[in-house]
């Protein structure tokens, strides 16, 4: 399971012109479920997201988390992360989890995050869907729940 963190001040999500999803100061997370990917992989990236220390104290340094400071998530599925584009110029989506299953561990990984008791909004699962994103400093990561230690 990957996962791409926004810092931001603001963003939402709309689906046909209506918006679906919003949050203030927090993180944008867009979400992809690899095939193969299994609870562990939720709690470790859902653990890992909202104790992350990326907003700045007084002086400037990443130590606080979104629960430190009681940020939004915003949380997008996008199985496009998973792209394989090591041969030729079309990216193979082969590694990303079938939809059924890929739609059940994303809502998993929704109620996981909402149990940090922080305020959650989510876009719509396979879902052509617009973001706005107001990016904070920029500051965008990539966590990989294959890379846990």
């Amino acid at each position: 399971m990957k996962a791409l963190l926004q810092r931001v001040t603001s963003a939402s999500v709309s689906v046909g012109g209506e918006v679906v999803g919003s949050i203030g100061r927090g993180l944008v997370v867009l979400v992809g479920v690899a095939d193969g990917d299994s609870d562990k992989d939720i709690q470790y990236l859902a653990q890992k997201i909202v104790n992350l220390r990326i907003f700045a104290d007084q002086e400037e340094k990443f130590n606080l988390s979104a629960l430190d400071i009681k940020g939004g998530l915003l949380l997008v599925s996008q199985f496009t992360l998973l792209a394989d584009t090591r041969k030729g110029r079309r990216p193979s989506f082969t590694g990303a989890a079938p939809p059924p299953r890929a739609g059940a561990l994303f809502q998993k990984f929704v109620d996981e995050v909402k149990a940090s008791g922080l305020k959650v909004a989510t876009g719509r699962f396979q879902q052509y869907m617009q973001l706005e994103i107001h990016n904070d400093g920029p500051v965008t990561i990539m966590l990989d729940s294959r890379d846990k230690v």
